[in-house]
C-alpha cells in the first residue's frame, strides 16, 4: 500500500489544485480590502460555479479518520471551497491524467486547520479525512446543481453527470 505524507497547507504547493483561503490580510488591492479598529475584511477569492451555475453554501460533517484513501471524486463544472470550522482536515488532491482519470503521480495530502480553507479547481480529484476521531463540521461553497446531481447518484444510484468518482489503489497516510 502506498503511503502519503500529509504536508502543511502552503499556497505554492497547493496552487496546482486550487487556492488556499484564510491567508493574512493582503497589502495589495485597496479596492477589495477594508481595515478599521472594529473589523477588517478582504477579498480572498472570486468563486466560479461555471456557466449558469448557482452557488450554494453547504454544511458538511466529516467523520472518516484514519482509513486509507480508496476513492477520489472530481467535479467537472465548478470550483469547490472547503473551510473546517470545528477541527482539522486532511485534504487529498490530484490532477487528471490525459484520459481524465486520477493522475496518482500528482496525489498529495494537505493538513487544513481551522481558520484556513481551500478552493479546488474544477476537475481536481479529491477526498477528505479528519485528523482525529470524531466529527469535523465544515462550510462548503459549491454549485447547487452539482450537489443535487451527487445526492441523486449517491442516494439513488442515478448516473452522475457533473461529478466523477473513481476507485484507486489504497493509499495510507500519516501526519508529520
Amino acid at each position: 500500500m502506498t503511503e502519503l505524507t500529509v504536508q502543511p497547507l502552503d499556497r505554492t504547493a497547493f496552487e496546482t489544485y486550487g487556492w488556499v483561503l484564510g491567508l493574512p490580510i493582503p497589502s495589495g488591492d485597496p479596492a477589495a480590502t477594508f481595515r478599521s479598529a472594529a473589523s477588517d475584511f478582504w477579498q480572498a477569492h472570486l468563486f466560479d460555479t461555471g456557466e449558469a451555475g448557482q452557488p450554494e453554501v453547504l454544511w458538511v460533517s466529516y467523520r472518516e479518520a484514519a482509513s486509507p484513501i480508496t476513492t477520489l471524486e472530481k467535479h467537472l463544472l465548478t470550483q469547490q471551497a472547503l473551510i473546517p470550522l470545528t477541527g482539522e482536515l486532511v485534504q487529498f488532491v490530484a490532477c487528471s491524467a490525459a484520459d481524465g482519470a486520477p493522475d496518482l503521480t500528482t496525489l498529495a495530502a494537505f493538513r487544513v486547520q481551522q481558520g484556513q480553507g481551500i478552493c479546488m479547481r474544477p476537475g481536481c480529484w479529491h477526498s477528505t479525512r479528519i485528523v482525529q476521531a470524531g466529527e469535523v463540521l465544515c462550510a462548503m461553497l459549491t454549485r447547487r446543481s452539482t450537489t443535487l446531481d451527487l445526492v441523486r447518484h449517491l442516494a439513488q444510484g442515478e448516473p452522475a453527470t457533473e461529478s466523477v468518482l473513481a476507485p484507486i489503489a489504497p493509499h495510507a497516510w500519516r501526519l508529520v
